[in-house]
């Protein structure tokens, strides 16, 4: 090619250097005038030089709008599916340098980006020898139309041919382009099975997210990774975690048809869910994560990951090993998915909390802890107990931190309904959580509240799981001793304590038994009932069924009917206690013969346990009772009733008195 001679304008220079085989017909090629200095007709000749550059121009300007028309001619008999490789117009050489010379000049719209950047495609496909020919031109569409240059390209070659393969590198190897085209390629790998947006020249066809998968993987392959890639690690990470799990569940015929295309072009015998976690595979490996990459595949995880049931354990399994590996990319992944988390509920929810649980304590709380108490309280209302679960795993990786109370607080009620959970783990957490924010906003609690929370741990007394027993007896305790002056109201439901927390001090675990001992003494200190609390310390228990049922006998039935379902209780010391109530509770019910006949059932049922030693003392119970209820009550214990009802009825007697004296002064 000759060079340029200075004097003459660029536009003409490219009609005069390519002007044969792409000339418009009917043009001739203009004369190149030689460069003279200025002579005294000057300003004649410089009216004619400009006129000449005019028609140059202009001619030039006519042979680029008849190349655009022939591109689009080209395109309309292709059907709208692009040039064809044996088209005239890519022959020309004449055809790359006028679609460069119309883009540098700022010639071009919007509308026709995506016709030029299909026509650099075809261009390639035809010239296998020039690969790099049109590499500025292409930086120049993506760098000004970015949406409209990716997404074309992601159009017209889904599959990634060699083509497009040399575009992808030419646009990804740009520091101008890189970022870009990055941004645009995590849009549509976030949508999964296609991503739809319309270009500027009104395509709505809607992209494969599994299309700008190929163009990951293809570039993971290369030596040096684009820069920008590991910039943007954390959502490109994201986005083929999930489509691992999209592509597993959700596969359209139109995406199984483009598939098996790039089965055939890139020689790939696997399906698009394993083939997404390949590229996963690639992505960490380039982010030195080799290690984790084996041994996920050694424990058999990456095969998990593949199952509908068990994914969001994978998943945790992987953020685990990440975690070990390196804190500071962990965290990064964690923050972008509580973004998503905050926004949306996806239908990747679940993996993502099992993400987000395993790396929290490596991130900053300033930066995520209102995120992290938002999408918990969003979660722990769900219908599914293992987002429950994770939801209350969250809050609980937050609570090593005393100043997270004040963001948890609001989350009180919300726990409090989970205490019903039949799933053991699920109250026990639930318990930590609210033991945690009642120690540091229990002055902020108010009435309705607390008496909601205490009647709520009383059922859970009688937990079969024993650490759920011992966080709500902690608890209850906890709660009489710092409320002990200001929540009278509270007194009920201590009062109704007492008999579950007596028997479980007969509970075979050890430190259950501890605890309902001291929570015992606690409650008799509240009810101020130095009896109770006397017997406690003094290791009296064997007395304490006379003495709780002597207070008041009108409670009897009541409390014979509490006592009736610990006759079932799997532990044989818990069942020998309720038969001793029973003997007790019967003494103070002779003549009521409903509640007798509910005993002695309940201890007939218990004659035939299979423990020796409890049906033996349920048929020695009921002997005594039976053979009581036909003995005649004798004179002094007659006497010894009437006295006791007075002396309960003294209060009101010693007031009725001090009425009567007072009407005798007044008289």
């Amino acid at each position: 090619m000759e060079q340029r001679p200075p004097s003459v304008p660029k536009l003409a220079w490219v009609e005069e250097d390519e002007g044969g085989p792409g000339a418009a017909p009917g043009q001739e090629t203009e004369e190149v005038v030689p460069f003279h200095p200025p002579q005294e007709d000057a300003a004649v000749e410089r009216t004619q030089e400009q006129q000449s550059s005019r028609g140059r121009f202009r001619r030039t300007a006519q042979l680029v709008c008849d190349f655009i028309k022939s591109v689009r001619q080209e395109e309309a008999r292709a059907m709208g599916a692009g040039l064809r490789a044996h088209s005239e117009v890519l022959k020309y050489e004449t055809s790359a340098a006028l679609l460069d010379l119309l883009v540098e000049n700022g010639a071009s719209k919007p509308e026709q980006v995506p016709a030029m950047v299909r026509y650099i495609h075809q261009w390639l496909l035809a010239n296998d020898s020039a690969e790099h020919r049109l590499d500025k031109t292409l930086l120049n569409l993506t760098k000004a139309h970015p949406d409209d240059a990716v997404m074309t390209l992601l159009r017209v070659a889904p599959s990634c041919d060699r083509a497009a393969w040399t575009m992808w590198k030419t646009i990804m190897g740009s520091s101008r382009t890189a970022e870009l085209a990055q941004l645009v390629l995590l849009d549509v790998l976030g949508n999964w099975p296609e991503h739809s947006t319309c270009t500027s020249d009104g395509d709505k066809t809607g992209v494969f997210a599994l299309a700008a998968t190929v163009v990951m993987w293809k570039i993971l392959q290369v030596r040096c990774v684009p820069r920008i890639m590991k910039v943007y690690f954390p959502r490109l990470f994201v986005h083929l975690l999930f489509q691992v799990f999209f592509s597993t569940l959700d596969m359209p015929e139109e995406v199984d048809t483009f598939w098996k295309g790039c089965q055939e072009e890139h020689g790939l015998a696997t399906s698009p869910n394993r083939f997404a976690v390949r590229t996963l595979k690639s992505l960490l490996c380039q982010r030195q994560y080799k290690d984790v990459v084996v041994a996920m595949e050694r424990r058999g995880v990456w095969n998990t990951l593949l199952c509908d049931d068990t994914r969001h354990y994978a998943v945790g399994l992987l953020a685990r090993e990440m975690r070990h590996a390196r804190l500071e990319l962990c965290s990064s992944i964690a923050l972008h998915l509580l973004q998503l988390l905050s926004r949306e509920e996806p239908r990747w929810d679940l993996a993502a909390l099992a993400f987000i649980v395993e790396v929290l304590e490596c991130l900053d709380y300033s930066e995520c802890a209102d995120s992290v108490v938002e999408v918990s309280s969003r979660y722990l209302q769900s219908e599914c107990r293992e987002r429950r679960r994770l939801a209350l795993r969250a809050l609980l990786e937050l609570i090593h931190n005393p100043s997270m109370a004040d963001k948890m607080w609001r989350l009180t009620e919300s726990l409090m309904d989970l205490l019903w959970d039949n799933d053991a783990e699920i109250a026990g957490m639930t318990l930590v959580a609210l033991s945690f924010i009642f120690w540091r906003k229990y002055s902020l609690m108010s009435s309705p509240i607390v008496l909601q929370l205490a009647e709520a741990l009383l059922p859970l007394f009688d937990h079969d799981n024993s650490q759920v027993q011992l966080l709500s007896i902690k608890l209850f305790r906890d709660m009489m001793e710092v409320l002990e002056e200001r929540e009278k109201p509270l007194e009920r439901l201590v009062h109704q304590s007492l008999l579950p927390l007596f028997f479980h001090c007969h509970d075979e675990s050890q430190h259950v038994a501890e605890a309902s001992r001291e929570t015992l003494l606690c409650a008799a200190r509240f009810l101020k009932r130095r009896d109770i609390k006397k017997l406690v310390k003094e290791e009296k228990l064997w007395k304490f069924s006379k003495c709780l049922l002597a207070e008041d006998t009108s409670r009897a039935a009541e409390q014979l009917r509490r006592a009736l379902r610990y006759l079932e209780s799997p532990q044989e010391p818990l069942r020998e206690a309720a038969i001793r109530f029973m003997g007790v509770a019967g003494q103070h019910l002779r003549g009521n013969m409903e509640e007798l006949l509910m005993i002695y059932s309940a201890l007939e049922d218990r004659a035939n346990d299979v423990s020796l030693a409890v049906g033996s003392l349920a048929i020695q119970s009921l002997c005594i009772l039976r053979s009581a209820e036909w003995a005649p009550v004798s004179r002094f214990q007659r006497l010894q009733n009437q006295l006791r009802r007075m002396w309960k009825a003294r209060p009101r007697l010693s007031c009725l008195r001090r009425l009567s004296c007072w009407s005798s002064v007044e008289m």
